[in-house]
């Protein structure tokens, strides 16, 4: 471990923690570039960085104990480095971060953090900013869809001592954008500043031009987690909300008897709004399972409903959410678990597509969403996360799910070498069209409610204009209304009608 301390200008002090020694380095060179010569130099080792006044804060003892420390990079400050209009940039789930617990996030922090040094030499050519919070979001922004995991965390801290630093001006904002999005992105920046803060960034936009939008070839070293032989599984359920496809959920339970390592207990929440019925799920009592079946059979229609009765019923360390119409191999849940004990991960999320779909994903990557029905998550969780019943019918409760999930200090990881096949099988004899009450409105909400709904609960102020504006954008060429001075018009009644309904969903919840 070789420790870094600077006072945002410069580098003060190198430690080598392994050899107890103070090392030298060139006072001349920026921060960055001090890294990335002691990278150089000892591409294995784990490179801390700290501003001097938290010279006695750093924790240690935790950052050595960190979980696939190789695959990361973490960071701390108690305010952001961009300042939050890059919400209207980026809809993402990394802006608006939870500063309370391990938060995943590109948005890094000069002022304390650490990376493995050869990652951090692969960017040794593209990114060499003398300020050094920038090159580390420019770094974090890069790498993290190519497989790198990107973490705000307050524990590499020993105390819950603030920890600030001067935020990034306009200027450098729309630097950033031209470097690391698509040109249109600093237009659109520009006219929601100008509309929604009045400010005029003309200049700020012209500076940014002549830039050139950095891109990295950058490679994670994926090789395989080893899982100590000593380690025992943990304990795992499983639940399956399902109607009116016995045959296809058959097949699912069928599929879980042949796994190396077996769920505990599955957990089946059986809909079927017809009043009279009984189940159509027979073979439960009728066979023998290697495994509990707990059979909840209700008339309650509801995908949210359905998996909350289920979540209640867990009792093993982990709890797989899965469909009824999935197909997987023997070792799904034995590869899922090991990658989840090594890793440190409390949620996984798997590969789940369709027949001839293609996998565009190469390695494991902080996922934007989540997969309520291709998921793994520890049970710890259960205990401050549940599918909002405000979403049932609707749309985004998998999405809300997952940014509880992360509120929550979970990060959800991808995993594409973790197939299950979706079936996509046809919809149940028993399933109805649901009505949400807005369907009837001679104005109909745009966009709908609970998308609406779901943004505000989630999102910064910044990223729900900067979605408004897209939308108007968007929806101009999909529309009856030409002049735009009238569709302008309607589009405001529309999204105030939306809020409306929004303000009906959060009281009737």
């Amino acid at each position: 471990m070789i420790i870094v301390t600077h006072n945002n200008q410069q580098v003060l002090r190198v430690f080598s923690e392994a050899k107890q020694t103070v090392l030298d380095f060139s006072p001349k060179q920026s921060i960055i570039e001090v890294l990335y010569a002691f990278a150089s130099q000892n591409p294995e080792s784990l490179l801390v960085w700290q501003h001097e006044s938290l010279a006695e804060q750093l924790d240690l003892d935790y950052i050595a104990n960190i979980p696939a420390i190789h695959k990361k990079v973490l960071s701390f400050s108690s305010n952001a480095f961009l300042p939050p209009q890059i919400g209207y940039v980026e809809q993402s789930p990394f802006i608006a971060v939870n500063k309370k617990v391990c938060y995943p996030t590109w948005q890094m922090s000069g002022q304390v953090g650490c990376i493995k040094a050869s990652n951090l030499l692969q960017f040794q050519y593209v990114v060499n900013d003398t300020n050094f919070s920038y090159a580390l979001c420019s770094i974090a922004k890069l790498a993290m869809p190519q497989g790198l995991w990107c973490y705000s965390d307050p524990k590499l801290v020993q105390s819950d001592v603030v920890i600030s630093e001067e935020m990034s001006s306009i200027k450098n904002l729309f630097k950033f954008v031209k470097q690391h999005y698509k040109s249109v992105w600093v237009g659109l920046l520009f006219l929601n500043l100008l509309i929604y803060e009045k400010q005029w960034t003309l200049f700020s936009v012209l500076g940014a031009l002549s830039l050139k939008r950095r891109l990295s070839k950058f490679k994670i070293n994926d090789t395989p987690l080893e899982l100590k032989s000593s380690l025992e599984p943990p304990s795992i359920d499983v639940i399956i909300p399902t109607i009116g496809r016995a045959n296809y959920l058959y097949n699912v339970l069928k599929d879980l008897t042949k796994q190396t390592v077996l769920p505990k207990k599955v957990i089946v929440v059986e809909q079927n709004p017809e009043p009279g019925d009984n189940t159509q799920l027979p073979f439960i009592q009728e066979e023998e399972w290697p495994f509990q079946i707990k059979h909840h059979f209700i008339q309650q229609t509801g995908v949210c409903n359905a998996r909350n009765l289920a979540l209640k019923s867990v009792t093993s360390e982990f709890v797989y959410l899965a469909d009824d119409d999935n197909v997987f191999e023997a070792n799904l849940i034995q590869n899922a678990l090991n990658f989840i004990q090594v890793s440190g991960t409390s949620t996984l999320s798997m590969s789940y597509l369709q027949k001839d779909e293609i996998e565009k994903i190469e390695t494991t990557v902080q996922w934007p969403t989540f997969g309520g029905g291709c998921s793994i998550i520890s049970s710890e969780l259960l205990k401050s996360v549940k599918f909002d019943l405000a979403l049932e019918h609707g749309y985004g409760e998998d999405v809300d799910f997952g940014m509880q999930l992360r509120k929550a200090g979970a990060d959800i990881i991808y995993h594409p070498n973790l197939k299950i096949l979706h079936l996509k099988a046809p919809v149940g004899g028993f399933r109805t069209t649901f009505k949400q009450p807005w369907t009837e409105d001679a104005l109909q909400p745009k966009p709908s409610p609970t998308v609406l709904y779901s943004m505000i609960k989630h999102q910064t102020k910044e990223q729900i204009l900067g979605y408004k504006t897209l939308l108007f954008i968007k929806f101009y060429t999909k529309q009856s209304i030409k002049n735009p001075i009238k569709y302008h018009k309607v589009f405001k009644k529309r999204w105030t009608r939306s809020l409306y309904w929004v303000e009906k969903i959060k009281h009737n919840f």
